[in-house]
């Protein structure tokens, strides 16, 4: 069994934000495929962060407060066990503040600081998991290539 860390990208797709939502045929078929194969998913806090800024940038009104119903609701789901995936833990201050001493030369080659959360979620599971896959599923080039074979 793998562990999959679930991007925001991917996120956006699940819950279909307008003008995000261009694979959500395709994510929702690798969902599946990754549900068949029980592979254990991840929702990191930066995805659900990023993809709530996402809901509330949405134009118009009557898609916006869809798209945040859909939004809550799975987030919620996900609190509750209900979901296919599970939250990871928030963040306690010693590790934003080790991560914010790593951010400058991480900012440099182009990496925001809630991709930086998920990549150290990625490490943080790979040390975790040994004996299991552990990758980052993401549209993005630059953290789809986070796969650590056991």
């Amino acid at each position: 069994m793998s562990i999959a860390l679930i991007d925001t990208s991917v996120f956006c797709n699940v819950i279909s934000v307008p003008g995000l939502n261009q694979n959500r045929d395709d994510v929702l078929e690798e969902l599946e495929n990754l549900l068949d194969q029980q592979t254990t998913l991840l929702l990191p806090m930066a995805a659900v962060l990023e993809t709530g800024n996402h809901v509330a940038q949405c134009p118009g009104g009557r898609p916006r407060r869809k798209a945040a119903e859909r939004f809550c609701e799975k987030v919620m789901e996900a609190i509750d066990g209900a979901a296919p995936w599970t939250p990871t833990p928030f963040w306690d201050l010693d590790l934003l503040c080790e991560w914010l001493g790593q951010f400058p030369d991480h900012a440099m080659r182009g990496v925001g600081m809630g991709d930086l959360s998920i990549i150290k979620e990625w490490d943080r599971q790979c040390a975790l998991n040994p004996a299991r896959r552990v990758f980052i599923w993401s549209l993005d080039g630059h953290l789809a290539g986070y796969d650590r074979k056991p």
